[in-house]
Order: structure tokens, then sequence, then C-alpha cells
């Protein structure tokens, strides 16, 4: 992925982050800490060098699925072209997300981006170390395999990054509606990071909100939400933020599930476990009505 449109964004990221902590600390707010914001700066530094690093697996992939086994020879830069990339860049991120609060292995890599319990600016660039590692980016293979050129594709994930920054805010509070139906928005975001029950697995969408509405996950904001993790991890440690998840996984497969346990403890939903000491996002809800 070409690093060059976030990299130019990086000045803009600054001075919004200053500029909110600032007004944040003078209207006596509490939406930002300083120690939270600087892990979460550490973690956005670490996730831009090491994907320098990690960058290269994608590029390859991807430009050679392009180059040997395309289907169609798309002109890439058209315009209709540019809006359908856009769509499926957009359509992809949904699932893919989608699947990251789903899947444990891939909440893994995701779950970095979630564990600050403030919302903010700053807690946008709290990014995964791992994602391209654990092969996150596979999920987009299918759109260099239809003949899209890579490049294309890559703009649009940069362009998507770059937007759901801005969304990351306790100091917008509703947009117009008509752009609240269609967009991401403070908001709609401000519920996909809420622990409140109402609000956990809610609204995937990266730059548009309307695949919530089409897939059922659509939740309006009510009550204010709390935020973070459902079991918090009290750590301003950016590596350990990083690998949490794994470490957990891995402590779970190599000393506390039986191994026909295996394949659903990578695998299943966050917070399954066999002995039900820990509950998944359906089952904390079923448990809730049960209680009603």
């Amino acid at each position: 992925m070409n690093p060059q449109i976030v990299i130019y964004a990086i000045p803009f990221f600054l001075v919004t982050l200053l500029l909110e902590s600032y007004f944040s600390a003078k209207e006596h707010k509490g939406f930002t800490e300083t120690k939270d914001s600087l892990t979460s700066i550490a973690l956005g530094l670490g996730n831009l060098g090491i994907g320098m690093l990690t960058k290269g697996l994608v590029w390859i992939s991807f430009f050679y699925l392009y180059e040997n086994w395309r289907i169609f020879n798309l002109e890439s830069w058209s315009i209709p072209i540019l809006v359908f990339t856009f769509f499926a860049e957009d359509f992809t991120y949904y699932w893919l997300h989608r699947f990251a609060h789903e899947i444990r292995y891939f909440w893994a890599s995701h779950l970095p981006h979630h564990s600050s319990p403030k919302y903010n600016l700053a807690a946008a660039l709290r990014q995964s170390w791992t994602s391209n590692i654990s092969g996150v980016f596979l999920f987009y293979i299918w759109v260099p395999l239809l003949g899209i050129h890579p490049f294309v594709l890559f703009t649009f994930q940069q362009i998507s990054l770059v937007y759901q920054y801005w969304i990351h805010t306790e100091f917008v509070k509703k947009m117009p509606n008509w752009f609240e139906f269609i967009f991401n928005t403070p908001s709609h975001h401000r519920v996909h990071h809420g622990i409140d029950l109402k609000y956990l697995d809610k609204n995937y969408g990266g730059v548009l909100i309307i695949w919530d509405r089409l897939f059922g996950t659509f939740q309006a904001e009510e009550e204010h939400p709390h935020y973070g993790l459902t079991k918090q991890i009290e750590s301003y440690n950016p590596a350990k933020i990083a690998i949490y998840e794994w470490v957990n996984i891995f402590k779970d497969i190599t000393s506390k599930y039986h191994f026909k346990h295996l394949f659903k403890t990578i695998f299943g939903p966050p917070g399954w476990s066999p002995d039900g000491s820990t509950l998944t996002v359906e089952q904390m809800r079923a448990k809730a009505k049960e209680e009603i």
C-alpha cells in the first residue's frame, strides 16, 4: 500500500490532535488524557514503521495476481472504474472489519484500535502492528484479480483511512441528516467504539454507513457510549497492547484449553470459551435477555 497519502496527512493529524487536546482541556471536557494520547501516537508510529517492512508482501501479492491472473483488462483510471473501486474497497472494508470483530484471529490484530477508554483523534492513530503479517490484506485480492490496478485500490484504501481519522471525536455531535444516512460520521463511529451491550459489534462501515443499514448491523447513537474494551488492558505500553490478544490466544491454546478446542479458540468469536468462563457478544446479549 502506497503510504504517501497518509504521510502527507501527518501534519494535519498533529495539528488537529493538538487543537482537540487544547479545547478539551480548556473546556474541561475530559476527552483526552496525555498518557493515553501518547500511547495512541506510539501505536500509530509503530504501524507506520512496521508497515514499511511488511507492505512489500502486500505489493508483491497484489501485483503478481494483477499481472498474471487478472480476469479483465480494465482501463484502471477511467471514471467508471474509479467509482467502482471506491465502492468495492468500502464494501470489502465493511466485511473485513466485521470479521475482525467476529473472528478472534482477526480481532487479535484489530483489538489495539479499540483499546483506548478515550474517544478522540489520537485514538484514530491506534493502528495494528500485525494486520499485514496476519493476512488481513487477503480480503482485497478479488479486486486486482478482477483487473483493477493495485495502485487504484491502494489509493482508495488510503483515502478511507484518512477519512476515518476525523470521525474519532466527541466534539462533532451530528452531521446533517442526509449525510448521517449515507456516510460514516462521528456519531456512528462512537457507537462502534462503544462497549455498552447495545453498541457492541455495530457500525462497521469505513466511509459509507449504507452497508450497515443493508446488512443489519446499524445502530444509532442514543445514550452516550463508554469506550475501550469489555475488559480493559490497563496499560499504556504500546508493545503490550499491540500483541495483547495474540499472547492471550497463545496462552489459551498451550495451557488453558484442550486440543479439541483449538480451532474455535483461534477462529471462534472473541470471548468464546468451552466452559462459559468468558462470553461472546451474542452470549452476553442472550444472558441479558434472560435476566430481564
